[in-house]
């Protein structure tokens, strides 16, 4: 997968998706046989070059827009600022903070994660490799402990494992959710070989997967809600928070709640 391909691709589809009945831009002559706005039109919003938004959007070897110019894109385009990110990620414009990843979970945290109990929680890294866990989150979705260490990521379980791919009652909407965050994750760390190989055989795997990352959807969710369809205790709803330790930015601390009354009393007998 490559940068610059991928934000050529990024930026064509972009431009595609636009209305242009949604700007207001001078009455041209010329019929549109083309979805969206045009390049020329790009250009002008953004205030660069009809040049440089075909050399971009083609992918020319070379080229690395500035920070500068990214914002103009993203404005002209209106892009939603995980989006802008997104981009700003893959030009490679966006200052990120000195060292690798953290690897493993410092102690405290892990402790943390233990005494969230009696709501379920995990926490997972910017891979969606499940680093810690309380009892709780092991009982609702599966005993990740049993679980060989490579198999314990969130995404590898809804698309491969057969009790977690059946426990969620709408599954796309979940790998929607979970493709965003890894497409900003991957943007975000192109050095990491090991993400870079995880999304390869997911979509070589899963053709939900592959569909989906295809649309290039961006937006992550911090919070919100899910239906489970539990085998001992029905179907639950519960919501989800997301939450970034700051010492740890690129793991995400995730926390499950009951979302009404009747979801409460089945995460008790749980």
């Amino acid at each position: 997968m490559d940068k610059t391909q991928e934000l050529a691709a990024f930026l064509r589809g972009r431009r595609e998706r636009l209305d242009p009945r949604d700007f207001q831009l001078p009455a041209r002559e010329r019929a549109r046989r083309t979805p969206g706005l045009r390049r020329e039109e790009v250009a002008e919003l953004a205030g660069i070059s009809v040049d440089y938004v075909v050399r971009l959007e083609q992918g020319r070897s070379g080229l690395r827009p500035s920070a500068h110019v990214l914002d103009a894109l993203s404005r002209a385009l209106r892009l939603a600022p995980d989006e802008r990110a997104y981009i700003h990620d893959l030009a490679r414009q966006r200052l990120r903070s000195a060292g690798e990843p953290a690897a493993t979970v410092a102690p405290p945290l892990a402790q943390l994660v233990t005494e969230l109990s009696p709501l379920p929680a995990m926490l997972l890294n910017h891979r969606y490799d499940i680093l810690a866990w309380n009892g709780e989150m092991a009982r609702l979705l599966v005993d990740f402990g049993t679980l060989p260490p490579a198999q314990r990521n969130a995404m590898w379980l809804c698309l491969m494992h057969p009790q977690v791919r059946d426990l969620y009652v709408d599954r796309e909407c979940v790998v929607r959710e979970g493709i965003a965050h890894l497409r900003a994750a991957w943007a975000a760390h192109p050095e990491d070989r090991t993400l870079t190989d995880r999304i390869a055989e997911f979509a070589t795997h899963d053709e939900d997967f592959a569909r989906l990352w295809a649309e290039r959807d961006i937006k992550v969710n911090g919070r919100g809600s899910k239906a489970l369809r539990h085998p001992g205790i029905g179907v639950i709803s519960v919501r989800f928070e997301v939450l970034v330790p700051l010492q740890d930015s690129d793991q995400r601390l995730v926390i499950f709640r009951a979302a009404d009354d009747e979801s409460r009393s089945a995460l008790a007998r749980l």
